[in-house]
């Protein structure tokens, strides 16, 4: 991977990130940096029109810039070729052959990659993790999700599923999970994980929880993780509680994750990276206490994700650049 890395360096790609409402585009040059943006609401459920999106915001941006490639970066599993979308829960794909579709619509190469598996590339290459050879990035939003880059290459296993660390399972027989276990990671490390907390304290109205119902004008189904994280920031004494909660629970996951994988450094990014230090200090703590070899091994710093929002769409136009030149 070392040559195409440098090679990469020459031309501008354009990154896609498509969300569950949003479909972000940007033309992207071989510093990560962002030329230009354009932005379209998320189509329904028919992939045609997802690909009609998709080509428009190529043919818009490109009109204006001489593009190489286009990376499209989704939430879902990939096969390890990049070339079929096995599953995206925002889009109607299912064993969907993306990338041969808009090669054919757009005549440029194209690479498909998890949005989770964009977002460590690009910290790998202009964020957190620059100079370090084996990093897992994790991103806490709705869920978690988890890229892993080892050796310069992304690592997606042997079905191209690897990295959905959300769904270790951390508590037996805990809260139910949307994927249908129980105890998964994510649903004690998350953002939503956070809100649930939240209103479950407001629903029985604990004296802890009037500041949170007073942000969400008294109902407690309108409390989020995002509210939360914004009232700790301000330094209400409830939030940061519960942030120190949620970050014992997410450095013991990332211990696990350390004797099973050994990275030099965790990148932690997502919404619920927000809280800084308020959550990744007592994830810190947690992980050192949970670590395998303590004491007789380093620790691989936690840091936070330096390219916030926009690591998708910069690690997905990367991506394709590196494919391009292969």
């Amino acid at each position: 991977m070392r040559l195409p890395v440098r090679l990469a360096r020459r031309g501008l790609a354009i990154g896609i990130d498509i969300g569950g409402t949003k479909v972000a585009a940007g033309v992207v040059d071989g510093e990560g940096r962002i030329l230009a943006e354009l932005y379209r609401d998320t189509p329904g459920h028919d992939p045609r029109e997802v690909e009609q999106v998709i080509v428009s915001l190529v043919r818009d941006l490109s009109a204006e810039f001489k593009v190489l490639s286009v990376g499209i970066g989704a939430a879902g599993w990939m096969d390890r070729s990049g070339s079929t979308v096995l599953f995206s829960p925002h889009l109607a794909w299912r064993n969907e052959p993306v990338r041969m579709n808009l090669e054919k619509l757009l005549h440029r190469r194209v690479a498909v990659s998890n949005d989770a598996d964009a977002a460590a590339w690009a910290e790998f290459r202009f964020g957190a993790g620059v100079g370090q050879d084996r990093l897992v990035c994790i991103t806490l939003g709705t869920g978690i999700g988890g890229g892993i880059v080892i050796d310069g290459r992304i690592e997606r296993g042997n079905w191209g599923v690897a990295g959905e660390f959300g769904h270790q399972i951390i508590v037996p027989q805990g809260h139910r999970c949307e994927c249908g276990n129980r105890g998964c990671w994510e649903q004690y490390a998350s953002g939503n994980a956070v809100g649930r907390e939240a209103r479950e304290l407001a629903a029985a109205n604990s004296p802890v929880a009037q500041e949170w119902l007073r942000a969400a004008g008294g109902d407690p189904d309108r409390i989020t993780g995002a509210i939360v994280t914004a009232l700790a920031r301000e330094g209400d004494t409830a939030s940061i509680n519960l942030l120190e909660d949620i970050g014992e629970w997410l450095g013991l996951g990332l211990a696990n994750l350390a004797a099973a994988l050994d990275p030099g450094m965790f990148v932690i990014g997502g919404g619920l990276s927000e809280a800084g230090d308020l959550l990744l200090g007592p994830a810190r703590s947690a992980f050192n206490r949970n670590l395998t070899g303590r004491g007789f091994r380093p620790a691989a710093p936690i840091e936070r994700a330096a390219l916030g929002s926009k690591a998708g769409l910069i690690g997905a136009a990367d991506l394709s650049r590196v494919t391009a030149w292969r």
